[in-house]
């Protein structure tokens, strides 16, 4: 799912490092603890929105974020040494993105059973796609093309728009997707300026802006011991989350990749069935399919392109 997790940039503190050649198993083994922290993060979000607004729970993870990095800055003196902002008004921009983002997914989670929210998340990638054909000026080719049309198709089986209007919640997942997308579409250029942990912490902190007005009307901690280690957990989980996504496109090709993380439909669907008793209708399904294959064939499609590119560079 999106929830703004930035699984484009390298590790904090540091550049990205040279790509070595594929290693699918330890790729995969990597991909399947993204899909397991990534499952029970939003397990933890659904959970603690049953008590606490998802602003507030938004407010909650950027903050301890923040806390966090700024501890590591204080201990690190390389870190100190390396902070630098060259493009301010960028970080303001991806900030305001993933922030936003961040606040539609947990929305999404809230309010839609778990396995019609993820499906809807897994439309960034196709989202992804229409970012580097507009804004990076790469060539997006007529089956990419189609492969897009083909996933916003899914999405709108899964909207079923009618006269009364569409489920707000539903749309919100889609613009988490979009927003998601936008961001990461701005991260490669602001790691290579500035360097990923600038990235990161300018995004926590101007989430943690954002989030302060938005939920000053539902301010509100966990209240008790249970709730507090799943929140503590969730954050923990996203943060693994990240991790685990970098070190699994650093080892493996995205080609392989890409199919577990639709591991993580099977493992919320199952957990929205047996805890919450979610199931899907006809619509969501037959969505989902056209979602999945498209997503699935951009995958590959990239993968083949870099491929290419490498064997050609």
């Amino acid at each position: 799912m999106p929830l703004a997790q930035d699984t484009a940039s390298p590790l904090p503190g540091a550049e990205a490092a040279p790509r070595p050649g594929p290693d699918n198993l330890r790729g995969s083994a990597w991909m399947m603890v993204s899909v397991v922290v990534a499952s029970a993060m939003t397990l933890g979000v659904r959970e603690l929105t049953a008590t606490l607004d998802p602003r507030m729970l938004v407010l909650l993870r950027s903050v301890v974020t923040v806390v966090a990095l700024l501890a590591m800055l204080g201990f690190s003196a390389r870190l100190r040494r390396g902070m630098r902002f060259s493009l301010p008004w960028q970080h303001l921009l991806r900030g305001v993105l993933t922030g936003v983002s961040m606040h539609l997914g947990f929305y999404t989670i809230a309010h839609l059973p778990l396995a019609t929210a993820t499906i809807l998340f897994f439309t960034a990638p196709i989202f992804a796609t229409l970012m580097a054909g507009i804004f990076h000026g790469e060539r997006v080719g007529p089956r990419r093309w189609t492969a897009s049309a083909l996933g916003f198709l899914g999405a709108v089986v899964i909207l079923r728009p009618t006269a009364e209007g569409f489920d707000i919640a539903m749309l919100a997942a889609l613009a988490s997707s979009l927003l998601l997308a936008l961001a990461l579409s701005m991260s490669r250029k602001l790691a290579e300026a500035d360097g990923s942990f600038a990235t990161l912490l300018s995004s926590a902190v101007v989430t943690t802006v954002l989030s302060v007005p938005a939920a000053w009307s539902v301010l509100a901690l966990p209240d008790s011991l249970w709730l507090w280690l799943v929140a503590l957990g969730m954050i923990a989980a996203g943060a693994m989350r990240g991790l685990s996504d970098i070190q699994a496109y650093r080892y493996g090709e995205a080609g392989l990749l890409a199919p577990l993380t639709y591991l993580r439909l099977v493992l919320l669907g199952g957990a929205g069935y047996l805890i919450y008793s979610e199931t899907l209708d006809a619509a969501t399904v037959a969505g989902s399919v056209i979602i999945i294959g498209s997503t699935l064939y951009i995958a590959r499609r990239e993968a083949q392109l870099h491929r290419q590119r490498r064997a050609a560079g």
